[in-house]
């Protein structure tokens, strides 16, 4: 069996050897600030990385995007940047613009649009291949920077809060569902979200195409309902967090001068590190403002909790709204 874990981790070292950009920018983590804020009993970190600015400032609107060359489509790639084929489907590429020490992008090698319904089964077999990695997904209208070309990213596991506060159990709620699957609710987190855990592939497919049935109809103007995922193998088992989105951007990244806080929250942010591009961002951000951006852009508690009880087998859609 090919331990893609290992090759992975290999390309990124030696993209980092080979490819200048690649090698300042990883550099450049070093000097990157961080600070924690801990409240509840959960850590939040908030890290000053500008290299990030591309992300978080994308324009993604129709428009910006016809005009400018798709950066994962294979024939716009840099020169120096190497990929590792995944199940002829996917390329696993080095990010060279990276919030972890170990950072992948994972484009389909066809350019389609970014839509995970149909995908969630292979982001269960990266997660799995990948096993020292987290997974995650971006929606195209909750981070993504390239809406119109469907990808995963990776990075390395241990950065991301919600992994320890998840194995904890502190702020969790397991209903077992059966067949191996198991679905979690959250409360006291400062952020709504769900999690599915199971070691049948199969089962867990079929669980979030459930989940993701439910919450289109739920936003039923959205060409994909608004939506970050983590995934990641843990003890031989998959563990999935849903964020449930209903809004894109906050109202602080829209204001002007000292009001302004140029974050755009996507999978790593809601994962508890919060990438700010801007030093004086970096600097201004209270408690306060991340409680606020994430109540702003999640859906309400009291409707995800519903909507576990409905997973778990213990209610009725009727009536959630987001």
């Amino acid at each position: 069996m090919t331990d893609f874990s290992k090759q992975a981790r290999q390309l990124i070292a030696e993209q980092r050897r080979e490819w200048p950009l690649a090698k300042a920018n990883y550099n450049g983590l070093k000097k990157v600030k961080t600070k924690v804020f801990t409240t509840g009993g959960f850590e939040l970190m908030v890290q000053f990385n500008p290299e990030r600015i591309r992300s978080s400032a994308a324009k993604v609107d129709k428009k910006s995007i016809e005009a400018r060359p798709c950066f994962l489509c294979s024939g716009d790639l840099p020169p120096e940047q190497r990929g590792l084929p995944f199940h002829e489907q996917y390329t696993i590429l080095v990010n060279p613009f990276p919030i972890f020490s170990e950072h992948l992008t994972i484009p389909h090698v066809d350019h389609i649009d970014q839509r995970i319904d149909g995908k969630f089964g292979d982001m269960l077999l990266l997660a799995e291949a990948l096993d020292d990695f987290v997974v995650f997904y971006n929606g195209p209208k909750c981070g993504a920077s390239a809406p119109d070309h469907f990808h995963f990213q990776a990075g390395i596991k241990g950065l991301m809060p919600v992994e320890r506060d998840f194995s904890i159990g502190r702020f969790t709620t397991e209903i077992k569902i059966g067949n191996g699957v198991s679905v979690h609710g959250w409360a006291g987190y400062a952020r709504s979200l769900l999690t599915l855990t199971g070691n049948d592939r199969e089962q867990l497919m079929s669980k979030f195409h459930e989940f993701l049935t439910i919450f289109s109809a739920m936003q039923p103007e959205e060409s994909e309902p608004m939506l970050n995922i983590l995934t990641y193998v843990q003890q031989g088992a998959w563990v999935v967090h849903i964020f449930p989105r209903k809004r894109h951007r906050p109202r602080q990244y829209f204001k002007e001068g000292d009001k302004q806080i140029l974050l755009s929250p996507a999978s790593v942010d809601l994962g508890g590190v919060l990438i700010t591009p801007r030093e004086e961002d970096f600097n201004k951000i209270t408690e306060e403002d991340i409680f606020d951006i994430f109540w702003q852009v999640c859906a309400k508690q009291e409707d995800l909790d519903r909507l576990v009880e409905v997973l778990g087998g213990r209610g009725q859609v009727l009536g959630i709204k987001f």
